[in-house]
């Protein structure tokens, strides 16, 4: 059973990430891409190591 519940968790993460991507990818393809000046570099990118985020959200939202 708690195998089960474990995969099950891990589903219901999936499927919220993909929702996640779907959001900023339509976000893109309805506004287009941010200003350059207002999207975050990679060098922060690599600080942001504690925060597991999608790598589009991250760059349109910052760290």
């Amino acid at each position: 059973m708690r195998r089960a519940e474990g995969v099950r968790a891990y589903a219901a993460k999936t499927r919220e990430n993909a929702g996640q991507l779907a959001a900023v990818l339509e976000n893109i393809a309805t506004n287009g891409l941010p200003p350059v000046q207002d999207c975050t570099s990679w060098g922060e990118l690599r600080r942001c190591t504690r925060t597991v985020l999608l790598v589009p959200l991250v760059l349109l939202l910052g760290c």
